[in-house]
C-alpha cells in the first residue's frame, strides 16, 4: 500500500510504501475485545465495608429465663437492637437482617471483585494491526464524523519539533483539516447527573497523532480539546478505535512509520 508524504505546508513531497502492518485484515470483532481489555483495567474497585450494617449488637436470646430474651413476647425471631429497656422491659428496633430498616445489604458490592478481562497477546497485536489497517479505509474512517481529504495522514517529521500550540494548528489547516478543527471544538452538555460530577461537558474525538518519540509537539498538541499525541510504540486499540469504534482519523510521522517497519511492532515476535 502507497501513501502520500507531505510538508508542513501541506505540499506533497513524495509516494512511500506503508510497512505490512497496515495490510491486515479488518476485523471489528477482535478490536472491540481489545478495547474492552483495556477498559476494564481502567475500573475502579468499589464497594461496601465488610462490617456494614453489622457493627450493633442484635443478638436477642429465645431462652425462657434470659435477661434480654424475646420468649413470650410474640414476636419474630427477626434480630433486634435494644433502644430503651425498663428492667426487663424492652423496646427494640429490627437490625442486623437485610429485612430490617437500617440493616445490612443482602449481596453488597465488593471492593475484592476482580473485573479486568485478559486478551491473548497475539489478539491484541493483531487487534492493533486491524485498527491501524482501518485508518487508511475511508468509508470507516468517514463513519466515524471525520472531515478530511484523504487518508491515511502521514506528516515530515519536522513538525514534531513544534512547540507552539498555534504553529500546530496552522499546520493541520495547511493538511485541509479545518472543518475537522471546527467540529472538535463543539461540546455538549451532558444529560443527567453527570453534570454533578465534574464531568459536565462531552467533547468529540479528533485526530490521533502519531509520532516516533516523547518530542516538544507531545505537549503543544494536547492543548487543543479532542487531540492526543502518542508514540508509535505505545500505541493501542483504544486510542485508534475510541469506544471500540474503529477508524479513528490518524496523522502519522515519517519517522513514526520508519520505526515502525524498522522494530516490526505489533507484528508477531
Amino acid at each position: 500500500m502507497k501513501a502520500n508524504l507531505y510538508d508542513l505546508t501541506g505540499n506533497k513531497i513524495k509516494s512511500i510504501n506503508l510497512p505490512s502492518q497496515f495490510d491486515e485484515e479488518f476485523r471489528p470483532d477482535l478490536i472491540k475485545r481489545a478495547v474492552l481489555a483495556i477498559q476494564s483495567h481502567k475500573r475502579q474497585p468499589y464497594g461496601a465495608l465488610p462490617k456494614a450494617g453489622q457493627r450493633a449488637s442484635a443478638l436477642v436470646s429465645r431462652r425462657r429465663r434470659d435477661y434480654r430474651t424475646a420468649y413470650g413476647h410474640g414476636i419474630s425471631r427477626t434480630p433486634r437492637k435494644v433502644v430503651w429497656h425498663r428492667g426487663r422491659q424492652f423496646g427494640w428496633v429490627g437490625a442486623f437482617a437485610p429485612n430490617t430498616v437500617g440493616g445490612r445489604r443482602a449481596h453488597p458490592p465488593k471492593a475484592q471483585k476482580d473485573f479486568s478481562h485478559k486478551i491473548n497477546d497475539k489478539e491484541r497485536r493483531k487487534a492493533i494491526r486491524s485498527a491501524l489497517a482501518a485508518t487508511c479505509i475511508k468509508e470507516i474512517v468517514e463513519k466515524r464524523g471525520h472531515t478530511f481529504k484523504e487518508v491515511p495522514i502521514i506528516i515530515d517529521s519536522k513538525i514534531e519539533n513544534i512547540s507552539k500550540t498555534k504553529d500546530f494548528e496552522n499546520v493541520l489547516i495547511k493538511l485541509g483539516l479545518e472543518k475537522e478543527l471546527q467540529r472538535i471544538q463543539i461540546r455538549k452538555i451532558r444529560p443527567g447527573k453527570g453534570k454533578a460530577r465534574n464531568r459536565k461537558y462531552k467533547t468529540k474525538k479528533g485526530p490521533l497523532i502519531i509520532v516516533s518519540e516523547f518530542c516538544k509537539l507531545s505537549k503543544s498538541a494536547q492543548n487543543i480539546p479532542g487531540i492526543d499525541i502518542i508514540p508509535i510504540n505505545r500505541l493501542n486499540a483504544e486510542l485508534l478505535a475510541p469506544g471500540a469504534m474503529p477508524g479513528r482519523l490518524a496523522i502519522y510521522t515519517d519517522k513514526a512509520i520508519e520505526k515502525l517497519e524498522k522494530e516490526n511492532l505489533f507484528n508477531k515476535k
